[in-house]
């Protein structure tokens, strides 16, 4: 993935929508979400993804002897959130070929579904050794052949 680039200018691959209340915990004393709460809406997004599409949730990676930090992420803010509304946090898988895997987040706001903030993260793969791989893990390509073929 490039840096700075148009969300949503790839076709996503698979998606999920999950939905998350902002909680007290989340917002700043001026009553909208904190800025840094919305990483955190983006690994809900990925974890609610991993469920819908099991095989590459971090227990997964873990299991099969990979982690899967985030080496890049992009976060844009458009409007607010703030106390007891509800986030629509919709994930998109992106393929590419690179050993990577590709997200791209959009959050709306569920009363009126404005736009509140998009985004995207990519990850990559590391073996038991601390090394970075250069081709997808085994267990990735099975997954991709699971998901990704069209029938």
């Amino acid at each position: 993935m490039k840096r700075n680039r148009k969300i949503g200018a790839k076709e996503a691959a698979l998606t999920n929508t999950t939905e998350t209340t902002v909680r007290f915990s989340e917002v700043d004393s001026m009553q909208v979400v904190w800025h840094g709460e919305y990483v955190r809406y983006f690994e809900d997004g990925r974890e609610a993804f991993g469920r819908k599409y099991p095989g590459i949730g971090y227990l997964d990676f873990y299991a099969n002897g990979y982690t899967a930090p985030i080496v890049d992420m992009q976060l844009q803010y458009v409007l607010p959130l703030t106390i007891n509304d509800v986030a629509i946090i919709e994930t998109r898988f992106i393929e590419i070929t690179a050993a990577k895997l590709c997200f791209e987040y959009i959050i709306r706001r569920k009363s009126d579904d404005a736009l509140v903030a998009r985004g995207c993260s990519v990850q990559v793969f590391v073996d038991k050794e601390g090394n970075m791989c250069l081709n997808n893990p085994e267990f990735f390509e099975e997954w991709k052949k699971r998901w990704l073929t069209k029938e």
